[in-house]
């Protein structure tokens, strides 16, 4: 499928990308796509979370009452999960959330959210966007040239410091290298911004 190239004003250049159809245009495999979203959300966790267990609170170790004649349920220490003040019981350890997830499911997965995305009429395609100095005032302005209201994320070729300085206060823009770009940003966004450099780093690593 071909897409015409904007600019930065949101004129047609005149010039057409081909989007490959091994990238752009496969079945969305949307399991592929479950679990690289979920194996980026698992690497993002600290787990470092973790509450006192029964060998870890302070408290006195003495037998709290006699074990039997008292009419009610036998008690040993004040640690117990059971007292006001003892250990967690079944809290939670520290862990390590990450997975491993193959490379082969991984593009599969990226493939899927660029074929979703083309379906959804989701992506843009333009020349360059580059600024002279940081201005969120002049993104705003491409946005609006480029009919963007809601969700996007710009793929760059490269790091530009201007332009990420420039969107990085809009809650609603994400900026990223094309080496940098990942299912769970890609099916977040309701607009795709691709560079034309970008498009042919994402098919370098793709295929």
């Amino acid at each position: 499928m071909k897409l015409k190239v904007l600019n930065i004003q949101g004129v047609e250049t005149g010039k057409e990308v081909e989007l490959p159809k091994d990238i752009f245009s496969i079945v969305p495999n949307d399991h592929a796509i479950y679990l690289d979203v979920k194996q980026i959300l698992a690497n993002q966790r600290q787990g470092t979370h973790k509450t006192k267990d029964k060998s870890e609170v302070t408290a006195s170790t003495k037998k709290l009452k006699r074990q039997k004649g008292t009419g009610t349920a036998r008690a040993g220490s004040a640690k117990s999960g059971v007292m006001v003040g003892g250990g967690n019981m079944h809290g939670p350890r520290p862990r390590d959330y990450s997975f491993k997830l193959n490379k082969k499911v991984k593009r599969l997965a990226r493939a899927s959210a660029l074929s979703h995305k083309l379906k959804e009429n989701g992506i843009i395609i333009i020349d360059d966007i580059q600024f002279e100095k940081p201005s969120t005032k002049s993104f705003l302005q491409v946005l609006s040239n480029l009919n963007i209201e809601s969700r996007s994320l710009f793929v760059l070729t490269s790091n530009d410091n201007n332009v990420y300085l420039s969107g990085r206060n809009l809650p609603r823009t994400c900026i990223l290298k094309a080496t940098d770009v990942n299912t769970y940003e890609i099916m977040k966004a309701k607009n795709l911004v691709l560079t034309e450099g970008s498009l042919e780093v994402i098919k370098q690593i793709l295929n």
